[in-house]
């Protein structure tokens, strides 16, 4: 859907981007991930012509952006940042209208659209359409800001650094909400960001990018298990990049049937059986257990897991 090929952009004869090739998928989520002045940025920005390239070609469905009219070629493109950027004075339901309305949908489309939006991003519609954006939180900011770049049902949603100034525990909450967005909406997502946890967590793929150069594309698991060099293991985190793999493995392959109720080993602590292999130990470490009990979403439970199962070579093969 987006290509780069050969690719590169220079500032004052300094190469920013230097013959970036590159393939994204529709329905893929590319995150670009790399040290400060790595040229993630750049690379997003040049898709949607906010920074023009100076070599190369970049393509949209196989046509060069610049064949396209910058105000269209925009308007196929959702774009959010780090500083969300609401108009103040306008309602939550304006904001989110905003390319909608200059497109000219009625005021019925407008309408579903909002509410639909709204409800994607767990908002309630009527409690908070009417809102102004000083009367919600962080998080909710940035909800909209996402949901205004969505509105328009455009091809690719470009995101830089889109969760960077919010706290911790609202940053969780809104990596988790993207995912569930973007498996629900199955649209391309570009994302850039220098959180290697957030880009394990949310990417189909991994573009880590060094001195405008693409050091290694992969998916998650790949990066972790192969990192091509010591750069690139010390930017996944060498000392911990066993603890990262075990985040990327679910528990539910490793799930046994439940030891019989009466037995003196049944275990008591629980996990979901969505959880990966490091929130299992985890949960085993706080509760000092070396099994738990695994429940579905209804908190039926279905089996349990074991440490010596969740620690065995045969888990990480």
């Amino acid at each position: 859907m987006i290509t780069f090929d050969n690719t590169s952009k220079s500032y004052g004869g300094t190469s920013a981007i230097a013959g970036l090739n590159l393939n994204i998928a529709r329905g893929e989520l590319v995150v670009l991930i790399g040290p400060s002045g790595s040229g993630k940025s750049t690379a997003l920005k040049m898709i949607n012509r906010m920074v023009d390239h100076d070599g190369g070609r970049i393509l949209l469905d196989g046509k060069e952006i610049y064949s396209f009219n910058v105000r269209d070629l925009r308007r196929r493109m959702g774009y959010a940042i780090q500083s969300v950027g609401l108009f103040p004075h306008w309602t939550v339901e304006r904001n989110i209208a905003t390319v909608p309305q200059l497109l000219g949908w009625s005021a019925e489309r407008i309408e579903a659209r909002v509410t639909e939006l709204l409800t994607l991003f767990a908002m309630d519609p009527v409690q908070y359409r009417t809102r102004l954006p000083h009367q919600l939180s962080g998080g909710q900011q940035q909800r909209v800001g996402v949901a205004r770049a969505l509105a328009a049902d455009p091809d690719v949603l470009l995101m830089d650094e889109p969760f960077g100034a919010l706290d911790p525990v609202t940053r969780a909450a809104l990596q988790l909400e993207l995912k569930r967005v973007h498996q629900a909406s199955g649209k391309t997502i570009v994302l850039v960001t220098h959180d290697i946890d957030e880009a394990l967590l949310l990417a189909t793929r991994i573009v880590l990018l060094r001195e405008g150069r693409i050091v290694q594309i992969g998916t998650p698991l790949e990066l972790l298990s192969a990192p091509v060099d010591e750069f690139v293991e010390d930017f996944l985190g060498r000392a911990d990049r066993g603890l990262k793999l075990l985040s990327l493995r679910p528990i539910a392959p490793l799930v046994t049937p439940l030891v019989v109720a009466t037995s003196p080993g049944t275990p008591h602590a629980s996990i979901a059986h969505t959880a990966t292999v490091r929130e299992a130990i985890s949960c085993m470490a706080v509760h000092a257990v070396s099994a738990l009990r695994v429940e579905d979403a209804a908190g039926a439970t279905v089996g349990q897991v074991n440490a010596a199962d969740l620690l065995a070579p045969a888990a990480h093969g």
